[in-house]
C-alpha cells in the first residue's frame, strides 16, 4: 500500500469516527460522556437546595388593603 491510500483511509475512519461521536458516547455509557456527568452533577447541587416561601399571603392582604382605600368614582348614566 502506499503512504497516499494510509493518509486517506486515517482520514475516512476520521471523519466517520466524528460524525457517529454522538451514537459511540451514548452506546459507551458515562465513560465517555460528559453530558451525563454534569447532569448528575447538577441533580446532586440542586438536591441541596431550599425553597425559600415569600410570605405571599401577607402581600396579598397589603394590596387588597391598598385598592379598597383607593378613592372611587361613582359613575352617572348618560342618557
Amino acid at each position: 500500500m502506499s503512504w497516499p491510500f494510509i493518509v486517506l483511509l486515517a482520514l475516512a475512519v476520521a471523519v466517520v469516527v466524528g460524525a457517529e461521536w454522538q451514537r459511540l458516547t451514548s452506546r459507551l455509557g458515562g465513560r465517555f460522556d460528559g453530558e451525563a456527568r454534569r447532569i448528575r452533577e447538577r441533580q446532586r447541587r440542586k438536591a441541596n437546595l431550599k425553597l425559600v416561601r415569600s410570605e405571599t399571603e401577607e402581600f396579598e392582604e397589603s394590596v387588597q388593603r391598598d385598592l379598597a382605600e383607593l378613592p372611587t368614582i361613582e359613575e352617572r348614566d348618560h342618557r
